[in-house]
């Protein structure tokens, strides 16, 4: 399938724009140092970064979700990320590239990310960020899977949703873009863990590496 021509284009951001598994790796580390425990290795950590705060919670110290003790945790290791949240975490290349041409041309672009504001808005400013829409998990009352924070980027850019492309790393993205009425694309480069197949995912199309997405993003660059 060629997937038509975007007018806006919008990204999740751990593991689709930006490599931000590093520096949560560190934090996750963080805690388990803090309990006395060895570090975990890389791969296992990044596996897990696209479910969040509480699922490298679970990861670091076996915990599950809603004690007090996984709270508490939690709040350790968001607060060590918080303090180091850019220190490694870079756009995946070659999008780093793609994305500044495209802002040369001032085409419209933005990030849609279950990422809280508290974390995102540090992370950008320190990666020289500025995207025309930016929705963060604590803007609207609902998050992905839902389609309205989707919407409401649309809206902000000026853009009708079915001539967007929402690009993603996680099946909640493709759930979103789908019911948002935008091109739903899969990568399988982010941060997926090794019993899910995102070739199964409820997507438009799908590029196994940023260097396919990037081609295909290039192929329509001048449409």
């Amino acid at each position: 399938m060629r997937p038509s021509a975007p007018h806006a284009v919008i990204f999740d951001l751990d593991g689709t724009l930006v490599d931000t598994a590093p520096d949560l790796a560190a934090a996750t580390n963080a805690l388990r140092a803090h309990h006395g425990l060895a570090a975990l290795p890389f791969e296992q950590i990044r596996g897990q970064v696209s479910n969040g705060g509480s699922a490298l919670v679970s990861l670091a110290l076996g915990l599950d979700s809603g004690s007090d003790e996984h709270e508490q945790a939690r709040d350790f290791l968001l607060d060590a990320y918080e303090q180091k949240v850019a220190v490694h975490s870079r756009l995946f290349s070659p999008l780093d590239v793609w994305l500044h041409a495209w802002q040369e041309r001032a085409r419209p672009w933005g990030i849609v990310t279950n990422k809280p504001r508290r974390y995102t808005v540090p992370l950008l400013d320190a990666l020289e960020l500025t995207p025309g829409a930016l929705l963060c998990a604590d803007d609207l009352s609902v998050k992905k899977p839902a389609p309205e924070p989707l919407w409401e980027a649309a809206k902000r850019l000026g853009v009708a949703p079915e001539r967007c492309w929402y690009i993603g790393d996680h099946v909640r993205d493709m759930q979103a873009a789908r019911a948002a009425g935008m091109l739903a694309v899969a990568v399988g480069y982010g941060y997926i863990s090794e019993e899910d197949d995102y070739q199964r995912w409820p997507a438009d199309v799908w590029f196994a590496t940023c260097e396919e997405l990037v081609a295909a993003l290039d192929d329509h660059r001048s449409q």
